[in-house]
């Protein structure tokens, strides 16, 4: 049995991931996390259940992770967000937001899309008197 391709909302810039703080557990694996959030337009999809992922590179893994499931309106439109949790070994990098479905998509509008740092490194350094 053939899985249907995951559709591509857009890719991660790597300005983004390399915003993100490392968090380390007792595992020695480590995480980050980046707000996600979509707002899509499926024309003829109504009521189509979906569900909005990062995938990434970890070293030489391919991984993945799901944001949220979610069902496509009656006008063909959806909202997806949350919180992505990318555990890591080595370094992540090829960060892409995409788009699961149990039917091929065709015609997806990104209206639009945001992925930020949920706890970015502070580029500042100064010091208030």
């Amino acid at each position: 049995m053939s899985r249907i391709p995951d559709q591509i909302v857009g890719p991660v810039p790597s300005q983004i991931i390399s915003q993100a703080r490392i968090t380390a557990n007792g595992t020695g694996s480590k995480a980050a996390e980046f707000n996600v959030a979509a707002w899509l337009n499926l024309p003829g999809l109504g009521e189509l259940p979906v569900s909005l992922l990062v995938s990434y590179i970890d070293g030489s893994e391919q991984r993945e992770v799901a944001v949220e499931h979610g069902k496509v309106n009656s006008h063909g439109k959806i909202m997806l967000s949350g919180v992505a949790r990318l555990p890591h070994k080595q370094k992540i990098s090829d960060m892409q937001i995409r788009l699961r479905s149990a039917v091929p998509i065709r015609g997806l509008i990104v209206e639009e899309l945001f992925v930020q740092a949920a706890d970015p490194i502070s580029t500042s350094s100064k010091a208030f008197a």
